[in-house]
């Protein structure tokens, strides 16, 4: 029989083989978000359809992360369904939906950004704790911004699907670079 620690090394071996995974969705976010920040503000359906699209790109980014771990599968199963019908219904109504997705968006900013400060305080100590902690307030500061002022709701929609993809590229690319010297310790070990 093998002992839960062996088989939490073994787990983490196999995550740490799928570095370079990590590396290239980490990438893949930080083009998109470079597209996003350039996009035309004059069009509420394009920024619909931008929306969409990044919803359905989340919700397969959910499926991948989903193949590489070993818990929580059925959570980011469940996150990967809901985004990508999300994007579709995005999709199929962009005009309609844009004052919605506005709305909905900075209610996810307040949870998201509160949920991110307590993780920070949580593992304050821990190496970049500190991103969690800039990541939340900033989130809470956009959603209160959008909230404030539903004039800009075009404004605010880019600039939350363009920043909030560079943080999701960033984070994954320094996720992918932990995991790739978590295998060359396993390696050593």
């Amino acid at each position: 029989m093998m002992r839960r620690r062996d088989a939490d090394v073994e787990a983490a071996g196999m995550l740490a083989d799928k570095w370079w995974l990590f590396l290239i969705t980490g990438v893949l976010w930080i083009a998109f978000s470079l597209m996003v920040l350039q996009f035309d503000l004059r069009s509420v359906s394009a920024i619909g359809y931008l929306a969409g699209f990044a919803f359905i790109f989340v919700g397969i980014n959910e499926f991948m992360v989903m193949a590489a771990v070993n818990g929580w599968k059925w959570l980011h199963a469940v996150l990967g369904v809901l985004f990508i019908l999300t994007g579709i219904a995005t999709l199929a109504w962009p005009g309609r939906t844009f004052l919605v997705l506005v709305n909905l968006v900075a209610w996810f900013l307040l949870f998201k950004g509160t949920l991110n400060i307590i993780v920070a305080f949580a593992t304050k100590g821990a190496e970049l704790w500190w991103v969690w902690l800039v990541t939340g307030i900033l989130d809470i500061v956009i959603a209160f911004w959008a909230a404030g002022y539903p004039g800009r709701s075009a404004v605010f929609l880019i600039l939350w699907i363009g920043i909030s993809c560079l943080t999701r590229g960033i984070s994954e690319i320094v996720f992918a670079f932990q995991l790739k010297g978590l295998k060359g310790e396993l390696q050593a070990a």
